[in-house]
């Protein structure tokens, strides 16, 4: 049935904007889009033009024992992510994880790292919410309004993508919510930080909603 929201949908789509971003981006297109998303005179640990609650800042904390310098943990109760350093702290940040039943715990391999990467919802995503997805069937051009914001962190399980992604977001408001179809998000700033210090092949883990063990 072509109901009233389907055909809104729809009108939404004809009437958004064409295309007008590259499909993929240059260095110097990085550089000037990283300036852009990055407040003035940014600190890591104390800036906060987003409104932020102030837990949800970037934290040096002490780690839990045994756990691997370079992996990562994402606890989704308090909505932290932790990466492990070598001295036995690690750096916590706040995170925005799926809603509903859309976040998917597990253990994963970080396979892949990209700059400012291209955008495209799944089949799945775009099924379940063709009003909101369909217009970016064919992806979305890299930019600071494209939802994977500017750094990107590719969640395999073997040789699989998941299409999960620890990823920044244009919308870093819903930092400390469950928002996102699935993957992670955090502030881009933050996971430009991030992503300098994440090697490809470690560990990431996704902590159950409900405190529980993997």
């Amino acid at each position: 049935m072509f109901t009233r929201r389907k055909m809104i949908g729809v009108l939404g789509a004809l009437a958004a904007p064409a295309f007008v971003g590259p499909a993929f981006a240059a260095p110097s297109d990085w550089e000037a889009w990283d300036a852009q998303v990055t407040p003035a005179g940014f600190d890591l640990r104390t800036s906060n033009p987003w409104g932020l609650h102030p837990r949800f800042l970037p934290t040096l904390v002490k780690a839990n024992p045994d756990l691997v310098p370079g992996d990562v943990h994402v606890d989704a109760v308090a909505r932290y992510l932790y990466h492990i350093q070598q001295d036995g702290t690690a750096m916590r940040y706040g995170v925005a994880i799926g809603r509903d039943n859309l976040y998917e715990p597990g253990v994963y391999t970080i396979k892949r790292k990209a700059k400012w990467p291209r955008w495209t919802p799944t089949a799945t995503m775009i099924k379940r919410e063709p009003e909101k997805y369909a217009h970016w069937a064919g992806g979305m051009a890299p930019g600071p309004a494209n939802a994977l914001g500017s750094r990107a962190l590719y969640l395999f399980v073997g040789n699989r993508d998941t299409y999960l992604r620890i990823h920044g977001t244009p919308a870093p408001r819903s930092v400390g919510t469950r928002a996102s179809s699935g993957c992670v998000r955090m502030v881009m700033p933050h996971i430009n930080a991030l992503y300098e210090q994440v090697n490809t092949g470690v560990t990431a883990y996704l902590y159950p909603t409900d405190g529980g063990t993997l």
